[in-house]
């Protein structure tokens, strides 16, 4: 193809908007209505229909809309799954309608094209470069309930590696985002003026998304070309990962600060906690939540949601409505368990009757906040479920509101019954207890999934027969939750293309384990030679769960995850479109649910620097120098370190030290602190892939260290305390069943050596050599049940939830 920059001249007036069907054969009216004379032709019939418009007042008719597809229906697969091929037309897209077409020049030079599918509710937007930038490729970003404007990052990301960028709104499944990616290569062969090229396409997701991505990668074909999954979801993902850290709440909130401390201490977690609380740990750890996200426990523990259960609760009395009375009157359950959890349980359990002493109304005269009386001192004022009650103490309807039970003030929120409402006076009695926000906490030990699936974390639930340990509901939500989100994926380990997973260390969300397991589900299909051809593991080791950029003091302690994406794509680009193996998958273990790294970036491979601080001294005196040293290693192959940045305050004021191009750098500084306190003092290695000369794909890591410092002639600190690696091994006494790890060399890097100097301080790099090698586990292949309709609204309900706290704030 030759390619042809459009010349500023050619671009059209931002102000170009208008609605086009796809029509007179696909590739012909795409053809038409993007040309320089179809531009023409169909601006004119836009300004005359404006004008009848405005003239006589009458509606402008939409012209029908042209089939997406050569007609032959998409196949559907034994599990319900729409199988999209690059032929097939998938009956619910199957028009789509050009809306607007416009030139911009912010965040870069663009063409963008709108659309939406006739008769759906999602919409599409491409977003094209110049040609002379455009490499043959697109970028597609999926995540549910995403609307079709993509980020300017997103863009700016696609147009520096070459692509153009697909974005469409979607609630669930992958079949609005492949009939997108089939228009926009309509779209783009049209604008390029080559329709006999291959244009190759990349889809990604996180979270939520992940769930999209897989049911992408395994139910299409000739779409998409790579996969990037991120920060995945499983198949017991939704709500037990949410449901395990509620319970963790119950039982372990009082001690959060304190698990915190002894894991930054690198001490044991367990120390000081009563029976109760070490079973809730054990567990919570064994299932997979890493000790590493207890550096943020009020972000795991769910007390930064304003619902920490994120309205899963009403999802579990929908679909398995008899759930809470079995819980507190069966045995099997911890409702009636003779155990220190069920002591804990029962002793939070609320059932009480409260008094309303004031009604606040809103300027309309409804009620807007209630002052009540009654509520028990001490008890636990999350998850009420409140009844307004008639004079004879009979339901007359539900009230929703949060209690302040410092106060005994309700806030009234959206929902509440309009009799219960119409009801409320001074004297009203309302019945609240939280049965069933306390049953549900412990949901997961009731809905295990099959043993031959893989889930080894939840081994623990079955006895040495086979047999589960406790009662199972007859629905398994998890498994629901999954198909409905990613359009009926079984997470089978069979499909075409390739595909590079990304998965976080810090993740209390999705668990770092989920990537892993789904390595296992490819292996179990495809063998160590479909593992090796066709898939990628990248772990974060210092990166959670939500997307964007991490400033101020979460800087000091957690890096971004969207380098290592942005990474993956292009190292995916390269292996699809040129065959140029990508870097080995990073090597990791699971012991007793916690994934574990290898020390070394020749050990642990994948492409993100390994870095290690030490300092001289954790305890100093004001004005005494404390130096530090730090060591930032590449695994083989994956490229160089280029910078080197310190922070000494603990705020996330970086100050950069050093810029570099090696790919083994030593490097020390002496700082000295002019007040007493402790201190968190962070270094962070910034790495770009050989040949990167953007700002794009470049993947970070950190390491801490705490100074206690202290005025001259003060005290040492007894108990001086440094950054735990998150290479350690995690201190998990209740033991599971562990997998096994393999692993693989890649030949050593060769050394090299750099120095340079930051105002104030001294500092050095020298080489080393390093290796890297790979690692799995073996676990079963097997499928997931099929998809319930009601999961599936439920599961988009509680999707949205999720909606504003996947970004950083």
């Amino acid at each position: 193809m030759t390619e042809k920059p459009m010349p500023p001249s050619q671009l059209r007036p931002t102000s170009s908007r208008r609605r086009r069907p796809l029509w007179g054969g696909w590739r012909r009216g795409i053809r038409r209505m993007i040309t320089p004379p179809g531009r023409l032709l169909w601006l004119g019939a836009f300004l005359c229909c404006a004008l009848s418009l405005m003239a006589g007042g009458m509606p402008v008719a939409r012209a029908a809309a042209a089939p997406l597809g050569s007609g032959e229906s998409c196949a559907t697969s034994t599990t319900g799954a729409v199988i999209v091929t690059a032929e097939c037309l998938d009956a619910t897209y199957a028009d789509a309608v050009i809306e607007s077409e416009e030139d911009v020049t912010s965040p870069t030079t663009l063409h963008i094209v709108r659309g939406y599918f006739e008769g759906a509710s999602s919409r599409f937007a491409v977003y094209l470069p110049p040609a002379g930038q455009w490499q043959g490729r697109f970028f597609q970003y999926t995540y549910p309930l995403t609307d079709e404007n993509a980020a300017d990052e997103t863009i700016l990301f696609g147009v520096n590696s070459g692509g153009y960028t697909v974005q469409a709104s979607g609630s669930s499944g992958y079949r609005h985002a492949a009939a997108a990616a089939k228009v926009s290569r309509e779209i783009a062969a049209s604008y390029y003026g080559d329709d006999g090229r291959h244009i190759y396409g990349y889809l990604y997701g996180p979270s939520g998304g992940s769930f999209q991505t897989v049911g992408a990668v395994e139910n299409t074909t000739g779409v998409w070309d790579g996969f990037v999954p991120t920060v995945m979801g499983t198949p017991v993902s939704i709500p037990n990962n949410f449901f395990i850290r509620a319970m963790g709440r119950l039982v372990l909130g009082d001690v959060r600060q304190q698990i915190s401390g002894a894991v930054l201490n690198g001490s044991d977690p367990y120390a000081g906690l009563n029976d109760a609380q070490t079973l809730m740990l054990e567990e919570m750890t064994a299932l997979g939540v890493q000790l590493e996200g207890w550096e943020d426990p009020d972000y795991l523990l769910g007390y930064s949601f304003d619902d920490g259960l994120l309205g899963y609760v009403a999802m579990v009395k929908r679909m398995d409505p008899t759930y809470a009375d079995d819980f507190w009157n069966e045995s099997g359950y911890l409702g009636t368990e003779d155990s220190p959890l069920g002591e804990v349980v029962r002793a939070a359990l609320v059932d009480t009757t409260l008094s309303v002493t004031a009604v606040e109304r809103d300027g309309a005269g409804s009620p807007a906040a209630l002052m009540t009386e009654g509520f028990p001192a001490g008890a636990l004022d999350e998850g009420l479920d409140m009844q307004v009650l008639d004079n004879d103490g009979a339901p007359v309807g539900e009230l929703v509101g949060t209690l302040d039970a410092t106060t005994g003030r309700i806030h009234l929120d959206e929902g509440s019954d309009a009799a219960a409402l119409a009801a409320l006076a001074e004297g009203t009695q309302i019945a609240a207890d939280n049965r069933w926000s306390i049953a549900v906490r412990s949901y997961y030990r009731h809905q295990l999934p099959p043993q031959e699936e893989g889930f080894t974390v939840y081994y623990r639930f079955y006895d040495d027969a086979g047999e589960p340990l406790y009662p199972q509901r007859q629905s398994r939500i998890a498994g629901m939750m999954a198909s409905s989100i990613s359009g009926g994926a079984t997470y089978s380990g069979l499909f075409q293309g390739k595909v590079i997973l990304v998965s976080n260390l810090q993740d209390v969300d999705a668990y770092t384990w989920h990537a892993p397991w789904y390595v296992e589900r490819v292996r179990s299909a495809q063998g160590d030679a479909g593992v090796d051809e066709r898939l990628r593991i990248y772990v974060n080791e210092n990166a959670d769960h939500l997307e964007g950029p991490v400033t101020g003091e979460k800087s000091t302690r957690i890096v971004s995850y969207d380098p290592m994406v942005q990474r993956a794509l292009r190292d995916l680009a390269a292996w699809v479109e040129d065959g140029v193996e990508p870097p080995v998958s990073t090597a990791y273990r699971i012991e007793d649910g916690q994934v574990v790294l290898p020390s070394t970036a020749a050990e642990r491979a994948g492409v993100q620097p390994v870095v290690t601080l030490a300092a001289d001294t954790t305890t100093a005196e004001v004005g005494q120098p404390v130096r530090f040293e730090v060591s930032a290693d590449m695994p083989a192959s994956a490229g160089e370190v280029v910078r080197i940045d310190w922070e000494f305050t603990g705020t996330g004021d970086y100050v950069e030290a050093m810029q570099t191009s090696e790919e083994n750098v030593r490097a020390s500084v002496e700082h000295v602190f002019a007040e007493p306190g402790a201190y968190w003092v962070t270094v962070r290695a910034t790495s770009a892939a050989p040949e990167n000369s953007d700002s794009f794909a470049q993947v970070q890591n950190l390491a801490r260290v705490r100074v206690v410092v202290r005025e001259t002639g003060g005290q040492s600190d007894p108990t001086p305390m440094s950054t735990p690696s998150a290479t350690d091994a995690a201190p998990t006494p209740l033991a599971t069943r562990p997998a096994v790890q393999s692993a693989s060399t890649i030949a050593p890097s060769t050394a090299v050596t750099a120095s340079t100097t930051v105002p104030g301080a001294a500092v050095s790099a020298t080489p080393t050599p390093s290796a890297a090698s790979g690692s799995a586990k073996t676990l079963a292949r097997t499928g997931v049940s099929a998809v319930a309709l009601m999961a599936g609204a439920v599961s988009v309900l509680a999707l949205g939830a999720l909606l504003v706290a996947r970004r950083r704030a």
